[in-house]
């Protein structure tokens, strides 16, 4: 069960569909023309970032690439820090590392070790939710951090490829618009 609005938001048909990338077999769901569109972008971030108004948060944590542009909006219109989760060898300094599987492929992530003190009350944002595999690797990888992670909230979840059974039943997983 998700959460996502039963009516389907005016930024929606902003985003488009992408055949075989980045490999044959796979369907991107590119928000780039959403991005694009300052009104639309704004509405998008707005109804992410309600989600997250009155809690105690000390942080929105991003995960590389459209996961920053989302999350650092975020953290800017809720008024609280940003930390970014980059693919290896991207940060500079002592980092945290966790690696994961995707649908098309493995990969790994980090974290400054440093980024966050302990007990934070974070955030992890990203656009997409596919199989779950980035998403549940941030959230392994932030909480080596000491933080406490409340939840979790993506652009478009993408319901058939059963990302949402790979992420913890008793934490929030907000999502905007399922596929």
């Amino acid at each position: 069960m998700t959460d996502a609005t039963v009516a389907v938001p005016a930024w929606a048909s902003r985003l488009r569909d992408i055949a075989d990338f980045p490999k044959p077999g796979i369907l991107f769901k590119d928000i780039m023309p959403l991005l694009a569109h300052g009104e639309d972008f704004r509405s998008a971030i707005t109804a992410m970032a309600d989600r997250w108004r009155g809690q105690q948060l000390d942080a929105i944590v991003g995960i590389e690439s459209r996961g920053f542009i989302l999350g650092a909006a975020m953290a800017l219109e809720l008024g609280v820090g940003f930390v970014p989760v980059r693919k290896p060898g991207k940060l500079p300094g002592k980092v945290l590392r966790e690696e994961y599987t995707l649908e098309y492929r493995s990969d790994c992530i980090e974290v400054h070790a440093d980024a966050l003190p302990a007990g934070a009350r974070v955030a992890i944002i990203d656009d997409v939710l596919a199989t779950g595999g980035t998403l549940g690797a941030a959230l392994s990888l932030v909480r080596r951090l000491g933080v406490e992670v409340v939840g979790a909230g993506v652009l478009v979840e993408l319901d058939g490829l059963g990302g949402r059974a790979r992420w913890e039943a008793d934490l929030p997983l907000h999502t905007e618009l399922v596929f």
